[in-house]
């Protein structure tokens, strides 16, 4: 038996047998576990505000929906009776308030895209050209959107107070006999409101408006002046284009924003005489003296298809924009 003892060269050391396939090993970094704490920490920190999610938003939505179609007082589950589609035959046909206050939740809506989103957007403008304090004039305009608005409705009515509101001792209305009452007169009292709210909302779309500002290109104003282009122009031709995203999320909050009125109405004169919304109608009749709760989930109904079909087409465009990027 003889033993070969010939030199192998390197090349053929490296050469790995036939049939097997060079395996590499990648090397592994540090692997943390997790604790049993870390486990708890996670589950709850995930788990509680998914729940609340659930609970407070899709299970009373459901509900909402399910006792549109009954009708319920609210004392016992054994008084619901099944009624199908009597409370909305009602609601269109019977209900003197139902459509005053759909008009106007859409003059609601039409006043603050016309009015204080431009005005949003000008100070947006304005703040973006880094001028002198301009951070002290953010907070002074955003300021209204952090304060709850009932606070604003308390503020609000103190300015509109016949006897001694700010308004009427300007303009010389505070005296007997030229009284103007802006909240108790129904011709004014809607106005009067959306006044409240157009400076709550200026604030916001301010923001929302230089938080697009800030994501423009500088070279695009740049290219747009070596173009001979004055402030103007490059607004019209080139920064305001694209501001697309921008504009599609003012007009939804802006949407959703009219539809939700509530608190400022409510605080003013809880929604009576010219000031009626659906928000209102749909408190008054869940939580009023009368609990038809069925009733007032078939309103409730109305407004929850309203909204989608506002949120569902933004929704869908956002999907859709994240997958062809």
């Amino acid at each position: 038996m003889s033993i070969d003892t010939s030199p192998k060269s390197p090349e053929a050391a490296a050469v790995p047998p036939p049939g097997h396939a060079p395996v590499k090993r990648v090397p592994q970094g540090h692997k943390r576990l997790l604790t049993r704490r870390d486990r708890i920490t996670l589950a709850f920190m995930a788990g509680v505000p998914t729940v609340l999610h659930v609970a407070l938003v899709w299970v009373t939505a459901i509900a909402s929906i399910f006792l549109a179609f009954t009708s319920w007082d609210g004392i016992g589950f054994d008084s619901i009776k099944w009624v199908g589609l009597d409370n909305f035959k009602q609601l269109f046909t019977d209900n003197p308030q139902f459509w005053p206050a759909l008009q106007h939740n859409i003059i609601w809506f039409v006043v603050l895209i016309l009015i204080p989103t431009p005005l949003g957007l000008f100070l947006a403008v304005q703040l973006d050209k880094k001028i002198r304090f301009s951070r002290v004039y953010q907070t002074a305009f955003f300021l209204p959107v952090v304060m709850s608005l009932a606070v604003t409705g308390f503020v609000w009515q103190l300015i509109y107070n016949p006897d001694t509101g700010l308004i009427n001792s300007l303009i010389g209305a505070n005296k007997p006999g030229h009284y103007i009452d802006w909240i108790g007169n129904p011709h004014l009292n809607l106005w009067a409101v959306l006044i409240a709210a157009s400076w709550r909302h200026t604030g916001y779309m301010m923001i929302l408006y230089l938080a697009g500002l800030k994501g423009v290109d500088p070279s695009l104003r740049e290219a747009s002046a070596l173009d001979g282009a004055n402030e103007w122009q490059t607004f019209k031709n080139v920064i305001f284009p694209t501001l697309r995203p921008t504009n599609t999320v003012v007009l939804v909050v802006t949407i959703i924003e009219a539809l939700r009125a509530f608190d400022l109405v409510f605080v003013f004169n809880k929604g009576a005489q010219g000031t009626e919304l659906l928000s209102i109608l749909i408190t008054n009749n869940i939580i009023g003296e009368s609990s038809r709760i069925g009733y007032g989930s078939a309103i409730a109904v109305v407004l929850l298809v309203i909204s989608l079909a506002v949120i569902i087409p933004y929704l869908i465009a956002t999907f859709r924009k994240e997958r062809q990027a």
